[in-house]
């Protein structure tokens, strides 16, 4: 199926009112939508577990895995979503920021096609 490539504010907004459909309000305080998060998280784990970089591949290309893959992925996302509307972060603005600071402390110079898990001294 395919969808419109909504921006991140628009998919809050759909969040917020599936929310507000249902008067969840009372249940998405910041601590219960982390928690959700990485319970999700766990859930998208999971689908991983045990398999070997080529079973993943392999598992790619079958629609069951993949759907699985997508529901997975979309409960994680939505409740980060949600997460940074409970607490008044703009998403687009924190991953910004971020990659700001990302840029700054793995410099390209130095980390191309290097794994970021390497300390600096190891060059």
């Amino acid at each position: 199926m395919s969808y419109p490539d909504y921006s991140l504010r628009e998919l809050i907004g759909f969040i917020k009112a599936f929310v507000d459909e249902r008067n969840w309000h009372r249940f998405h305080t910041p601590s219960a939508l982390a928690l959700s998060a990485a319970i999700e998280l766990g859930e998208l784990l999971e689908l991983f577990q045990w398999r070997s970089e080529e079973d993943v591949v392999d598992a790619l290309a079958d629609n069951k895995f993949k759907e699985s893959l997508s529901q997975e992925i979309a409960d994680v996302l939505i409740y980060l979503l949600r997460l940074t509307d409970v607490a008044g972060i703009d998403p687009s603005a924190a991953i910004i920021e971020k990659l700001k600071k990302n840029a700054l402390k793995y410099p390209s110079k130095e980390w191309r096609g290097r794994a970021p898990n390497k300390t600096r001294t190891d060059r």
